[in-house]
């Protein structure tokens, strides 16, 4: 096993890192750090001999923390980072059909299940309406006014 980031490296988390019950004085299931967020490797591990680990310490936020490498890339590749997380509310900005069946009306509102990307600058979202979830793209919802 080859390390994909050097000591020193600067990355980007891709993806949220809640407390798997590692990361002393947080609950489990906690968020530790979100994605987007900057930070630089400064040592590198294993985990059960076949996993790397890198320990990151990310400065904004003041922590650090252990990432597989499927977290983190680089800091200077292109990433966008979504609107919406997991259980957020959200509602459609126009009506909404699969084959002729409106599945949602305009400003109906659903729940993001799942933020699925596919590459860096490239997700969808799982979203439930009426008890039936769609994958749908960022455009098409926007935030639910409380």
């Amino acid at each position: 096993m080859r390390p994909e980031f050097e000591y020193g490296s600067e990355v980007r988390l891709i993806r949220n890192v809640r407390n798997d019950g590692t990361y002393p004085g947080k609950e489990v299931g906690e968020l530790l750090i979100r994605r987007g967020a900057v930070g630089c490797v400064y040592d590198v591990g294993t985990y059960l001999q076949d996993q790397l680990i890198y320990r990151v310490h990310f400065l904004r936020e003041n922590r650090t923390i252990g990432c597989r490498g499927e977290e983190l890339i680089p800091v200077d590749v292109e990433w966008l980072p979504n609107r919406f997380e997991f259980r957020d509310p959200v509602q459609t900005i126009r009506p909404l059909s699969v084959n002729g069946e409106i599945i949602a009306e305009q400003g109906e509102q659903g729940e993001i299940v799942k933020v699925v990307r596919e590459s860096h600058t490239a997700f969808h979202y799982h979203v439930r309406f009426r008890a039936r979830t769609f994958q749908l793209p960022e455009s098409v919802l926007e935030e639910v006014e409380l």
